[in-house]
């Protein structure tokens, strides 16, 4: 039977979500239902993509019994409400990254999914990319050897763009973009806490932070370091290195398509789109989403690659980066 999606805002990246949905066997996954804040706006994205019920609120759209799991793809300060009133409703929910503004909120929404039984994921669509899942393996299997030092970039222009610079809206180039680095790191080394982090920004007038470098030290001597920035354009690739060989992900290392293992490199490519798309790469949230079905299908409440003490980690990181560099919002 396929997995029932309902899609809590009609904005760009509910659309691409929605696209890429659409790539996988539509006996696997159905679209029933959108939701947005305007009828209207919910109206017109239900027709430009099939789908057959359109809601003017996200209250009705948990009152929907015919939903099974929910995508919210609205911004990051309202992750925490949206992914609560659908919990709250006993549906179970992938939620955008990052999955709250700080780890008291991803704590909240951690307990309301466990409290009413449901599945829970931060929509860290990178960790289910074909090529994310061969840079564990070939960890795994000791490929490049001890793993010493990672690094990875993520800097585009996104200044003129409200949502990424306004703090009201959650902006900020470490929510926004700096967590796919973080969050590749956190992947390499499975997980653990670094032991130090050091990490240095440059804030904006509205108060969050334009670019952020930082460093991270793990035990046994191993090191991390990634840059992330709302003002310019870096090379955006990721590099582990072992004492055995590298492993790198070319631009883009946040949706990769390619690996070049001590200098081999192997494609991965994503599929076509049926319609044009925001960002790039997008189809590939495919993955993310047939790993939900996965998960749901086995009876889990959580997935054990994006775990829950996944995102409370990012969480908790990002918490005392921000701290160091002096950018507070609101929900602190």
């Amino acid at each position: 039977m396929a997995t029932r999606w309902g899609i809590c805002s009609a904005g760009k990246i509910s659309h691409d979500f929605t696209v890429a949905l659409k790539t996988l066997p539509c006996e696997d996954h159905k679209i029933v239902a959108v939701a947005a804040r305007k009828l209207e706006v919910a109206q017109e994205f239900a027709k430009k993509h099939g789908i057959p019920r359109a809601y003017g609120s996200y209250e009705e759209l948990s009152r929907d019994p015919e939903i099974d799991v929910v995508y919210v793809g609205v911004i990051h300060p309202y992750h925490l409400s949206a992914s609560i009133l659908f919990t709250k409703a006993h549906k179970n929910v992938l939620c955008e990254k990052p999955l709250a503004m700080n780890s008291r909120e991803v704590q909240e929404v951690v307990a309301s999914a466990k409290i009413n039984n449901v599945f829970l994921m931060e929509a860290v669509w990178t960790r289910f990319f074909p090529a994310s899942v061969e840079i564990k393996r070939l960890l795994a299997q000791g490929e490049v050897g001890e793993v010493k030092m990672v690094r990875a970039d993520f800097a585009v222009p996104l200044k003129h763009v409200p949502r990424a610079v306004e703090k009201e809206l959650g902006g900020g180039a470490l929510l926004d973009i700096g967590i796919y680095c973080l969050q590749f790191i956190c992947m390499v080394y499975s997980g653990e806490k670094p032991e130090c982090i050091q990490a240095n920004g440059v804030c904006l007038n509205t108060g969050v932070d334009e670019s952020m470098v930082v460093s991270l030290k793990f035990s046994r001597g191993r090191m991390a370091t990634f840059t992330c920035s709302l003002a310019v354009e870096l090379p955006n690739d990721a590099i582990i290195a072992g004492t055995k060989g590298t492993i790198r992900v070319p631009s883009h290392m946040w949706c990769p398509t390619s690996l070049i293992v001590n200098g081999k490199e192997t494609q991965y490519p994503v599929p076509e789109p049926y319609l044009p798309l925001n960002f790039i790469n997008s189809t590939g949230m495919r993955y993310e989403a047939e790993e939900v079905r996965q998960c749901l299908l086995k009876g889990l409440k959580e997935s054990p690659h994006m775990s829950h003490a996944d995102s409370l980690l990012l969480a908790e990181l990002e918490d005392e980066m921000r701290r160091q560099v002096g950018v507070v919002y609101s929900q602190d």
